[in-house]
């Protein structure tokens, strides 16, 4: 079953970021289609976007990471306000995309 889970690690705290909205978009053609959102639970994630559990079609979706609130909240000035990530589906595989972030950088992987 294809769906996409997300992770968020606030390495600078070494705690799950929880409180995050997170929200999942699907490209078609030059626009962003919104798929679905959530927020991030007490560890950090969210464990499916896909619209009522169901596959998503194949395709570049983008995950937005709104997290200026979330620095604002544990009184931590950050560079970036929210982290885009682009990314294809191109098989039928779950997909999980976890985000390991600081004040000043983020880094993505495909997980499992």
């Amino acid at each position: 079953m294809t769906g996409i889970s997300t992770h968020i690690l606030d390495t600078g705290s070494g705690l799950p970021a929880e409180g995050v909205p997170v929200s999942l978009s699907r490209q078609e053609g030059d626009c962003w289609t919104p798929v679905s959102s959530g927020v991030t639970n007490h560890d950090g994630r969210i464990q499916n976007l896909a619209v009522d559990g169901l596959n998503l079609p194949k395709g570049v979706y983008q995950l937005h990471f709104a997290i200026k609130d979330y620095f604002h909240k544990h009184e931590v000035q950050c560079f970036y306000p929210e982290v885009v990530v682009t990314f294809q589906v191109s098989d039928d595989r779950h997909h999980h995309v976890p985000l390991l972030l600081s004040p000043y950088g983020y880094s993505t992987y495909r997980g499992s």
